[in-house]
C-alpha cells in the first residue's frame, strides 16, 4: 500500500455518506473496451445483466488481464449504461457494490435533503421568513 493510498483510505473513512456519494458521482470508473462500441456485459444468474467497471486501471488489469480500456465517470456511465444494466463497482475488491442510475438519483436525493435541513436552521426567524 503506498501513502497516497493510505491517505485516501483514511479520508474516505471520515466521509459522511453523502460526501462518499458526490465524490463517487465524479469518480472516473474504468472497463474493459469491447471491439465495437458499447459495454461488455455479463449475464448472472441472481444479479441481472452486470458490467465490471473498476476504480483503478490496476484493478482492471487484475480482473481482465492485458486488454483495451476506456474510463468515464460514473455519473456518466449511469446514463450510459443500457437500460436494466448495473455496474459492478471493483467485484475483485474488498467492498465491491452495485451502481445504477436508481442508486445515484436516491443519494443525490439524500445529499438534498441534507442540505435542506442543515439550512432550515440558518438565518431564519421564528417565522421562517429568514428576518
Amino acid at each position: 500500500m503506498t501513502l497516497a493510498d493510505l491517505v485516501r483510505q483514511e479520508t474516505a473513512a471520515r466521509m459522511t455518506e453523502h460526501e462518499k456519494w458526490a465524490a463517487l458521482r465524479t469518480a472516473r470508473l474504468y472497463f474493459q473496451r469491447p471491439e465495437d462500441p458499447g459495454f461488455l456485459v455479463s449475464e448472472t444468474t441472481d444479479g441481472g445483466p452486470l458490467v465490471p467497471v473498476f476504480t483503478s486501471l490496476e484493478g482492471l488489469a487484475l480482473f481482465a488481464g492485458a486488454c483495451g480500456w476506456a474510463s468515464t465517470t460514473a455519473e456518466d456511465l449511469v446514463d450510459l449504461l443500457p437500460e436494466g444494466v448495473r455496474a459492478l463497482v471493483d467485484p475483485l475488491g474488498e467492498r465491491p457494490f452495485l451502481l445504477d442510475a436508481r442508486t445515484l438519483r436516491d443519494a443525490e436525493d439524500q445529499e438534498a435533503e441534507g442540505r435542506e435541513a442543515d439550512g432550515r436552521g440558518e438565518g431564519e426567524g421564528a417565522d421562517g421568513g429568514g428576518s
